[in-house]
């Protein structure tokens, strides 16, 4: 069976008002960071001509502001903005190239948002504070609704002179046409609030406005939040009959879906791999029951085979892929060729995306180290044709090797284990993490596809680099866990690796001590709770798992603990540890915000502390007369992320 045939609803073509999609995946809109001085950028250009270079049906882009009071974060495009319509063109014009329509998305965050950019009020449709910014806003006139409406005309003018194919409007998770729709923010006693009809008018006034503006032959959408999943907020009823509403208006072509808020619930918005793929199927599925107009599905899609099963099974009539086609641009063109196995598939782990925006960074991507780095070319190799020895088989290791080989080197890799992975398998071991693996299976698909010798099981020394004589060495170690100062050489002291790796087995009341505020404390002490284990999580910090936040972990995390009765204390620093006459390990602890002191007792302690760099090979090669590089872990012990794109990064300069 063909590739199309394996997957004859995803490639199938797909009429959208006045465009014909060759496919029915959606480059959905999603932030970016790539503008500068509220003007898109070549970033911008390159980056989504790469997704329509590697086959989407129908890009969106991130969205458009249509309103100076509009200024929710500092990287955002300002479509009120008179010069922004070249960059719009450069965009268009770079998707164009590729034969793939593109729209923009148009937005007012309205009550979503921050004077702190703007220096002016926040506006929103009443003065209800928004739990993310704690921001009262301002609630607006009727003639400022007036002057939000021409707003939405005026940038929608602009796409369509920057040559976009249409515009989709921003109605769902941070809108103030959202706003306006839900109870819970709409407390108007005006035209424009009460009924669901009073709620809505805003969102056809605009509808309205737009059509005006862009005329018949450019595509409008409507992107709608079907559940807020906030206490009085708008359901998947009052969301399905808003659709009823935007198809009477018989000037929309098609109606988009999402889930969530963007500052309660966004968690859901963005779901990271502890949320099933699929899991806002629902919406969709009841709108396209309601309305003729085409729906577009989202919600994790991971490969095309969820892809094309949502549209068999008539949940949808378009499917939004966008973690996917960050990860890889070439998502649809690998299915499509049938080579579906060689996509490199999210891992939902929101580690660069999603993590990355929350810190003001570009958006990134843990598995693909060009993402945001697509208008920067990658240059040819200083010397073609190396024999590269890579030592490793992590992340680092992996990504290097494969980099490396791409750029048309020779290359041999090499790992004392006898599987790949490094610490990756470790971490995909604990559970919910299983997919976090993916990294790891799509870099060695990758690096066999490239042609990479890859030797498991053998351990390499300075002796055997020399015997292999390499033109370059690329040292991708890793790390080891070292004990904190205060453990004592005591044997129920142990690490979260030797936990996860089976060189210990806690039994009873444990503590996991978490000094790095990610997935290494919370994960094993979920894993040990599972096993029967009384289990405490500690920190120095003010929340356990801190950075859990950043990648939306954290809200299902605590859930789930509290279900394992995992207990979390915080402000805490252990000040040593002895062992008891019955073999328990004894700690004294300081509460370091109140400076109390206490000892406490447990069978076990775990500690998720930093590790040490694995650098013996390279001391002992460095200086020789052969090239050593090193990157990840055993630099400095980093993150999964910084393994990448440091491999990358060492292999593209050789």
């Amino acid at each position: 069976m063909s590739a199309t045939g394996a997957y004859r609803h995803l490639f199938s073509p797909l009429r959208l008002g006045p465009l014909t999609l060759r496919n029915r995946i959606v480059f959905s809109a999603h932030l970016t960071n790539y503008a500068a001085d509220g003007r898109p950028t070549d970033q911008h250009a390159a980056y989504y001509a790469a997704r329509a270079a590697g086959g989407a049906g129908l890009i969106i882009t991130e969205e458009h502001s249509t309103h100076p009071t509009d200024w929710p974060y500092e990287k955002l495009i300002h479509g009120f903005h008179p010069d922004v319509v070249p960059g719009y063109k450069k965009i268009t014009e770079a998707v164009h190239a590729h034969d793939v329509p593109i729209l923009a998305q148009l937005n007012h965050n309205g009550g979503q948002a921050s004077s702190m950019f703007s220096r002016l009020p926040v506006w929103a449709p009443s003065a209800v504070p928004d739990p993310m910014f704690r921001e009262v806003p301002k609630a607006v006139t009727v003639t400022e609704i007036a002057e939000i409406v021409a707003g939405y005309g005026q940038v929608a003018e602009a796409c369509a002179q920057g040559g976009f194919d249409g515009v989709e409007l921003q109605c769902s998770h941070s809108s103030i046409v959202r706003g306006f729709l839900s109870p819970a923010t709409n407390k108007r006693t005006d035209d424009y609030g009460g009924s669901l009809a009073n709620r809505a008018r805003i969102l056809l006034e605009i509808v309205d406005a737009v059509r005006a503006a862009i005329g018949r032959d450019r595509a409008l959408g409507v992107r709608i939040c079907g559940d807020e999943l906030i206490e009085g907020g708008t359901t998947i009823d009052e969301a399905v009959e808003v659709a009823r509403m935007v198809e009477a208006s018989g000037k929309v072509d098609y109606i988009n879906t999402s889930i969530g808020v963007a500052t309660s619930t966004l968690y859901m918005i963005e779901a990271s791999m502890h949320i099933p793929p699929g899991y806002a199927m629902f919406i969709p599925s009841a709108m396209r029951k309601a309305v003729d107009l085409p729906v577009v599905g989202v919600g994790r899609f991971k490969d095309p085979l969820q892809a094309d099963r949502a549209l068999r099974e008539g949940h949808c009539d378009l499917i939004g892929v966008v973690r996917g086609q960050i990860a890889d641009p070439d998502f649809a063109a690998k299915a499509r060729a049938g080579h579906a196995a060689d996509i490199r598939t999210c891992l939902s782990c929101n580690q660069e995306c999603v993590g990355r925006m929350g810190l003001n960074r570009w958006l990134g991507c843990i598995e693909n180290p060009r993402a945001g780095r697509e208008a920067v070319p990658i240059p040819s190799p200083t010397v073609p044709g190396r024999r590269v020895l890579v030592v490793g088989g992590g992340p680092a290791g992996l990504q290097a090797a494969a980099t490396a080989a791409g750029q048309g080197h020779r290359v041999t890799l090499c790992e004392r284990s006898e599987e790949t992975g490094g610490q990756v398998g470790v971490a995909a071991s604990v559970p919910s993490r299983a997919e976090f693996l993916d990294v790891v299976r799509n870099l060695l698909a990758e690096c066999k596809r490239l042609g990479v010798e890859i030797r498991t099981g053998v351990e390499v020394d300075a002796a055997q680099v020399r015997c292999e004589r390499p033109d370059v060495v690329i040292l991708a170690t890793g790390a080891r866990p070292a004990p904190p100062w205060w453990a004592g050489g005591l044997d129920r002291v142990v690490d979260v690796r030797d936990v996860l790796e089976g060189r210990a087995e806690p039994s009873g009341s444990v503590l996991v001590f978490d000094e790095l505020g990610f997935h290494q404390a919370t994960s094993v002490a979920e894993l040990l709770a599972d096993r029967g284990c009384d289990v405490e999580i500690a920190t120095p910090g003010m929340v356990v798992g801190q950075d859990l936040g950043i990648t939306l972990d954290m809200e299902m995390f605590n859930v789930r603990a509290h279900a394992k009765k995992i207990k979390q204390t915080t402000d805490r620093v252990i000040m040593g540890a002895s062992a008891t006459e019955d073999g328990r390990v004894a700690l004294q602890v300081l509460h370091h915000t109140v400076g109390v002191d206490s000892e406490l007792t447990y069978d076990w302690v775990v500690c998720a502390v930093p590790q040490a760099p694995e650098d013996g090979l390279w001391r002992e090669l460095r200086g020789g007369g052969i090239p050593v590089h090193r990157a990840g872990d055993c630099v400095t012990p980093r993150r999964a992320h910084a393994a990448v794109v440091e491999g990358h990064r060492v292999a593209v300069s050789l």
